[in-house]
């Protein structure tokens, strides 16, 4: 189905703020390709990567291993390069990238990847010459349409990401203009010195709505709205953090949430799919429908298991990241949605009652670099006295709540996307290989 099989260079890529953009194994899991946090390499370089072959849109990568058998599609407009331990497949000509795509990721490809025929065991890097005799189911014209029936499932699914990309700018938006910007207590300060109302020019600052617009709201949203801005303050005050809102104090994040570390996870005690309580890993967060909220895990444990660990459950609205290894890079941050055991690669931030809440401090935790606080040179790491040493300006609580009921609405809204698309990607999951086996017909699909 290949007209060619190329190979990655075997050396390291030499990595650069900007330029052309490098595929790393992490950017590629449920035959998509993420690549919303890029690395790039500088001309010179790509240049060098893209001597034997130059990716380029319809093209399959797939990866070698460290994980193995992961593939993407290289979509239209995207000039890249290999990075490490990938293999590049072109199809033929007439043959159907997607069905490929997805050919490749069914349970009876990926067995064939993940066996050596020499050794009768698993392995965990795929040799080339084993790659190019993999058996590819071939269903003749059926094959477009498996592809399309697949694909329509894949769309909804990015189409749900692309809408929570857009609610969680949203939210982060909201969250900068007063806590970081402090948007509304400037615009009063503006007006009183204007001789304007102050109210309503912080009115104005938290909807982004003129005077008419004001008046038009119905009375309810309106008096909302008003209780709102009357949270902040008309003044500002000098403190160690320089000008901040009159009130507000001047703090450490260790004010406002409580840190805890993960648990060590053996291997004989993975692999379940069923449990009281998921278990999570970093490649966790790449899951669909995980961008934001933890909707689903590879592994869970019983009750009866997590008190013999002695693993320790992290609740319900704590934020979870990574505390150690490349995944620092990304910065991802993660809300859990049910009391959760994390591994010692990860660490949780939970509010403290009365101090914080679960969006504001994960809005929080998101405006906060941790790369600028990893300690260790071989092995990056974050250290907790440093995360709780953070400076911060902490608002009254009243604001704090005033913002979460504000933002509760856009995280509610990602959560029930994120779970649709967690119900879609299982469908798809249980259509694929029906689908290649011929047990579900789709040959008389496009009579009529």
């Amino acid at each position: 189905m290949c007209e060619a099989v190329v190979d990655c260079p075997h050396s390291t890529p030499v990595w650069t703020d900007t330029g052309f953009v490098v595929l790393r194994n992490q950017n590629i899991k449920d035959g998509r390709l993420d690549l919303s946090a890029p690395s790039y390499t500088d001309e010179e370089h790509f240049k060098q990567r893209v001597r034997r072959m130059a990716p380029r849109p319809g093209d399959i990568v797939i990866t070698r291993e460290a994980p193995m058998g992961e593939v993407c599609k290289i979509p239209e407009g995207l000039t890249c390069c290999l990075g490490q331990r990938q293999v590049l497949l072109r199809p033929k000509a007439g043959v159907n990238a997607d069905y490929l795509l997805y050919a490749l990721q069914s349970p009876v490809v990926q067995e064939q990847i993940r066996w050596n025929e020499g050794t009768g065991s698993t392995v965990s890097n795929i040799r080339i010459p084993v790659l190019e005799k993999i058996e590819i189911p071939r269903l003749g014209a059926s094959e477009q349409f498996i592809a399309a029936a697949l694909k329509s499932v894949d769309d909804k699914i990015d189409i749900n990401r692309r809408i929570n990309q857009t609610l969680e700018a949203m939210a982060q938006a909201i969250f900068k203009s007063w806590f970081v910007d402090f948007d509304p207590v400037k615009a009063k300060i503006a007006a009183k010195a204007e001789g304007r109302d102050p109210q309503r020019a912080a009115m104005t600052a938290i909807s982004g709505k003129a005077d008419a617009e004001l008046d038009a709201l119905p009375p309810q949203q309106y008096e909302q709205l008003a209780a709102t801005a009357a949270l902040f303050p008309d003044e500002m005050e000098e403190s160690e953090l320089g000008e901040i809102p009159m009130g507000w104090i001047a703090g450490n994040l260790g004010d406002i949430c409580n840190f805890t570390a993960g648990s060590a996870f053996s291997p004989e005690h993975q692999g379940s799919a069923e449990g009281d309580y998921p278990f999570i890993k970093v490649s966790d967060m790449n899951l669909v429908g995980n961008e934001v909220f933890i909707q689903s895990a590879n592994n869970y444990v019983s009750q009866a298991r997590q008190l013999e660990m002695k693993a320790k459950l992290h609740p319900q609205g704590a934020t979870v990241f990574a505390k150690i290894g490349v995944a620092l890079i990304s910065n991802r941050r993660r809300l859990l949605i049910t009391p959760t055991i994390i591994d010692n690669n990860m660490m949780s931030a939970s509010p403290i009652e009365g101090k914080s809440a679960s969006y504001f401090l994960y809005s929080m935790l998101s405006t906060i670099d941790f790369n600028t606080l990893v300690s260790g040179t071989a092995l990056p790491y974050l250290n907790v006295s440093d995360l709780r040493k953070i400076p911060i300006v902490r608002p009254l609580d009243d604001v704090c709540r005033a913002f979460e009921l504000k933002a509760a609405p856009i995280f509610l809204m990602m959560q029930k996307l994120a779970a649709q698309s967690v119900t879609l990607a299982s469908v798809r999951g249980a259509l694929l290989p029906k689908l290649l086996s011929g047990e579900i017909e789709v040959s008389g699909l496009d009579e009529g």
